[in-house]
């Protein structure tokens, strides 16, 4: 590692309570603007209602996803429709960092953001201390876009959203990538006038103060490469929303998560079908396994097919449903 993440200046900002009376639809045109500039308003609908705007999305990216995958957890992207994201519309600092066990936020394309751990939540002492066991980029749970499939056969990314960042319209230092769930926004690597970030500026979120939110988080090149915790007020963290996993068609049970198969695998690749459907193969000590799935009659629902590592190699079909 190149530079420690513990923090190295204080993170408790004060942030002027009197906000003005047009701060929230201010916050709200930030947050719309982000998604039109970088180019996914065609998939990505921003909401604002009360104190909350949501980016409602189905979580599936139009760009490329699993390759490159060693440590595969034997999950696969699937859709998961109408997802609503919500950010506060007046954020305000905290004095405790927070996490949690699952998306700490979202990015302009409606993928859901993680930490860089595939552990779930983590103490505040945690924070301060890098998880290598735990380092989803490391153990190369991740695609050569910073994301993989979770347990819930979510798309997520755990780290700086390359293939996104890639595809977006105003793609610079300038262009927010995304937004953390207590409502303030997210940046690439280097601050947005164009200057690198010193070693130790960021605090243990990866975030900074910002003259225009207040605060901001940044990516990095480094652990914990993305946003790790939220220095922001959230009233309930655990209220915030979940992709809802998938589960069978009569509602008894759901598609168990795989377990990462000894050593990795080679050759995985996932393709997407036209009409909503996916197939991702890979090899595992010579013997090639798959996961497959298309659209089912019912809605929100997929037929599949599987042979994986995790059931001893047993072709098994099934259907389920967001």
């Amino acid at each position: 590692m190149t530079r420690p993440f513990v923090a190295t200046i204080p993170f408790l900002l004060v942030l002027n309570a009197a906000q003005p009376a047009h701060a929230h639809d201010d916050h709200c045109a930030a947050i719309r603007e982000s998604v039109e500039k970088a180019g996914f308003a065609d998939s990505v609908t921003v909401v604002c209602d009360g104190d909350h705007a949501s980016i409602i999305s189905d979580t599936f990216p139009d760009h490329e996803m699993m390759t490159g995958i060693v440590g595969t957890n034997e999950q696969v992207p699937v859709p998961a429709k109408d997802h609503a994201a919500p950010i506060p519309l007046e954020p305000k600092l905290g004095d405790t960092p927070q996490t949690r066990d699952s998306s700490l936020g979202v990015a302009v394309n409606g993928v859901p953001i993680y930490d860089y751990t595939a552990g779930g939540e983590m103490t505040e002492a945690e924070l301060y201390h890098y998880q290598a066991h735990h380092d989803t980029v490391a153990t190369q749970q991740l695609d050569e876009c910073g994301g993989h499939a979770g347990k819930g056969d979510d798309y997520h990314y755990h780290a700086k959203p390359t293939c996104m960042i890639e595809q977006m319209k105003n793609a610079g230092d300038d262009a927010i990538i995304g937004w953390a769930f207590d409502g303030f926004p997210i940046f690439g690597d280097n601050n947005p006038d164009g200057t690198q970030i010193a070693d130790g500026e960021l605090d243990v979120c990866n975030g900074k103060a910002d003259d225009t939110f207040g605060y901001r988080y940044h990516t990095s090149a480094d652990a914990p490469y993305i946003i790790q915790c939220l220095m922001g007020e959230v009233a309930d963290l655990q209220a915030l929303p979940r992709v809802a996993p998938l589960r069978s068609i009569d509602g008894n049970g759901g598609r168990d998560s795989g377990v990462p198969p000894r050593g990795g695998v080679e050759d995985l690749v996932f393709t997407q079908f036209p009409g909503g459907g996916g197939h991702m193969e890979y090899s595992y000590r010579g013997e090639t396994y798959y996961i497959r799935y298309a659209p089912s009659d019912r809605p929100d629902c997929y037929d599949f097919e599987t042979r994986t590592v995790t059931n001893g190699g047993e072709v098994e079909t099934g259907t389920y449903c967001r």
